[in-house]
């Protein structure tokens, strides 16, 4: 299994990318999988597989992407921190990297009081950006935490998540910088719906030097209603939603608001392909995977390289 990731690859060449979200299913049927890799397949250069998203329980990550991959997609395997001591995360990289997945996203975790297990005790043994940096040194030193070597090191694209929406403004591009330092090869960011906040983060990344040495994909969510727009305004964390965008929802009729909510969609991806810094998109429509097809065409990025 020596393939590379696709989306190193892609990104390699200076091509916008394009990747999508695959959430697994609550419970151990395969097919929920595969049925969602059918809907992506050929219209995203790789999907990223959610690990227990919301502290909720589900189908593995790795279980996920190896369904993914063996469908003949490029798997984006998360990786959160919240479950795993440094043994298990270490033990997991190797794992990951032997069965031919060639990304990886390093991530906290949302918190498990969130979630349906709220009495599950929280590892976070390693926070994400020292994560990443392990991860790095495993693939470039061969090396695990206390230096002992490895037989053979694992071949893996780092990723790391990025908030150009959190308060302060001015901690972002800091925060952003300690993860390229440890060691990510790329950045997802937050569903992006305020692009005045995003251009201004973006534009102290780009002061700093920072846009040259990671690729930052932008996130976008498509809404489905005006209701899941208002629910995600004041109940997500994290989450900037404009006032104009709730208002824009609201004016659809509600036949029309799907409809409505993937014109935003494709709108913000087109005015992020004009940004300097910006090297691709990361579509995370979950369980709304049909429309990721009609999102990428809509916005010009396909088809896709080969």
């Amino acid at each position: 299994m020596n393939e590379t990731s696709k989306l190193k690859k892609v990104l390699e060449k200076g091509v916008f990318a394009v990747t999508a979200e695959c959430g697994p299913p609550k419970g151990a049927d395969p097919e929920a999988v595969t049925q969602k890799a059918r809907l992506l397949k050929g219209h995203v250069d790789a999907v990223n597989v959610t690990d227990n998203q919301t502290a909720i329980v589900r189908m593995s990550s790795m279980a996920a992407c190896s369904l993914l991959k063996s469908e003949g997609l490029d798997p984006v395997l998360q990786m959160v921190v919240r479950d795993r001591n440094r043994i298990a995360l270490q033990s997991d990289v190797l794992g990951a990297s032997a069965i031919g997945i060639r990304n990886i996203l390093c991530l906290s975790g949302d918190h498990q009081v969130f979630g349906n297990q709220p009495q599950a005790m929280g590892v976070f043994d390693l926070d994400s950006i020292q994560f990443v940096q392990v991860v790095k040194n495993m693939r470039d030193g061969a090396k695990i935490i206390g230096g002992d070597s490895l037989t053979k090191a694992p071949e893996l694209f780092i990723g790391a998540a990025a908030n150009p929406f959190a308060d302060p403004l001015s901690f972002r591009a800091v925060r952003l910088a300690k993860k390229i330092a440890a060691g990510a090869d790329f950045i997802q960011t937050q569903c992006v719906y305020n692009l005045e906040r995003f251009g201004k983060w973006l534009e102290m990344a780009r002061d700093n030097g920072l846009t040259d040495r990671v690729a930052i994909l932008g996130g976008v969510t498509p809404l489905k209603s005006v209701g899941m727009a208002r629910y995600m305004k004041s109940k997500v964390s994290g989450m900037d939603i404009p006032d104009a965008v709730i208002k824009r929802m609201d004016g659809a009729p509600k036949d029309k608001q799907r409809e409505e909510g993937i014109k935003i969609c494709v709108e913000t991806i087109l005015q992020m392909k004009e940004m300097r810094g910006v090297k691709g998109v990361h579509i995370m429509a979950i369980e709304w995977e049909e429309t990721v097809q009609e999102i990428a065409e809509s916005a010009g990025l396909l088809p896709r390289p080969g």
